[in-house]
């Protein structure tokens, strides 16, 4: 399973697109390209291309008028309201797998929907170089995308970073010239305050070339007064995109007589905690004989106690952050009630509690069934259940701890 992946719930008859991968067990998922969710690997299927073909499952024709969620499905309910065409003259609609294939175009030159090419326009000809292109996929999902607008192969990697994680890795290859990746990843605009800054490593690499390349590194943060405004026509693609350029200073090239210079030799590190002056002394015999004197090791802070939770621990967000004043996405919300359960459980079992009560509540399920998952592979635990339903409902889960 991979982002861009068309996929259907298990539980359900819904289908969407991956978005994100969060996880080993947990992915983002876009819900007719308007809202997203954390579903569980092991809950969602992926649609294979032959079942758009044979069944003629076309993605959402979005048209004037229309949103996402809301009458995404109109294309569907007023076909026969539209004006009849001839079965030859009739362009296949393409799904929304080679929707997305077409968009991330690895070939030269303009990208293809069902077999045509999308018109170039009259353009002014596209400036040189490697952009950082946010391509709609709906008119609330974009797609992230790295072209390269140049004659040389780039070798890139690709990560986050947010808030509460200074990096993640989550992309690597070689780009040809004159081509576009297909989606590293999604970005939903109601998430707009929310998104994470995206970092690229880029090497040219030219094959029989005269010269080695510098490393670039590009970090892109988003903000409102510069984002809307830089949407134009990306190059490669021939899409209207977010557009921004990572090298505006190109790669430096390397002389090669850098290249054979020999890097110095490390000087040998002193041990740790012994005055070699001192020593030397001793064993010359132009010091009494007395033990070497020895640097004193700076002492290690005491560890702060472990303190045991609530026998309650209250799941929700207005318990964990009871200041907490930012809109945050469900996938977002998810992360910090798992961060704060795993930490409620180690500091259980580092005290020795018998019990705990993990106060979740109902909503659509996918917390409760984290836990249980949790649980249900770790060793310490004696065995859970649901908590007593005339205090809890079905919102608890009691853990019994060995």
């Amino acid at each position: 399973m991979n982002v861009g992946d068309r996929v259907r719930l298990l539980t359900g008859t819904e289908e969407g697109i991956v978005t994100r991968l969060l996880d080993s067990e947990l992915v983002e998922v876009a819900i007719d390209n308007d809202f997203t969710i954390p579903v569980l690997r092991r809950e969602v299927v992926v649609v294979a291309q032959e079942e758009g073909n044979n069944f003629d499952r076309t993605a959402p024709d979005y048209r004037v008028g229309q949103v996402p969620g809301k009458n995404a499905n109109a294309s569907k309910k007023d076909r026969s309201q539209r004006p009849s065409q001839p079965a030859a003259a009739k362009p296949a609609q393409p799904s929304l797998q080679e929707a997305l294939a077409a968009v991330a175009s690895k070939g030269a030159g303009v990208a293809k929907v069902g077999g045509t090419a999308a018109p170039a326009g009259k353009q002014a000809a596209a400036a040189k170089g490697l952009f950082l292109a946010l391509v709609h996929q709906s008119p609330e999902l974009l797609a992230v995308t790295l072209i390269n607008n140049t004659e040389a192969d780039v070798l890139y990697t690709y990560g986050e970073e947010t808030s509460t994680r200074p990096y993640r890795a989550l992309a690597a290859d070689k780009l040809g010239p004159k081509a576009s990746t297909k989606p590293l990843s999604f970005l939903h605009m109601k998430d707009f305050e929310t998104w994470p800054a995206v970092i690229f490593q880029l090497l040219p690499h030219r094959a029989n070339g005269d010269a080695a390349y510098e490393l670039l590194t590009k970090r892109q943060g988003f903000k409102a007064s510069t984002f809307y405004s830089s949407i134009r026509p990306a190059p490669v693609i021939q899409k209207d995109a977010y557009l921004f350029q990572l090298d505006e200073k190109a790669a430096a090239a390397i002389a090669p007589e850098q290249l054979t210079q020999e890097a110095p030799a490390a000087t040998p590190a002193k041990p740790a905690g012994v005055d070699a002056a001192a020593l030397k002394a001793q064993l010359s015999g132009d010091a009494p004989a007395k033990p070497a004197a020895v640097v004193a090791a700076a002492a290690p802070a005491p560890a702060s106690p472990v303190v045991a939770p609530s026998h309650e621990f209250d799941l929700h967000l207005e318990a964990l952050r009871p200041d907490n004043k930012e809109e945050l996405s469900n996938t977002a919300i998810l992360r910090i009630q798992l961060d704060a359960f795993e930490d409620a459980l180690s500091r259980a079992l580092a005290t020795n509690m018998h019990e705990i009560v993990f106060i979740h509540g109902m909503g659509n399920g996918v917390l409760r069934k984290e836990i249980h998952r949790q649980l249900s592979r770790n060793k310490d635990i004696k065995f859970f259940e649901d908590a007593r339903k005339e205090k809890f409902g079905f919102g608890a889960t009691l853990v019994r701890l060995k």
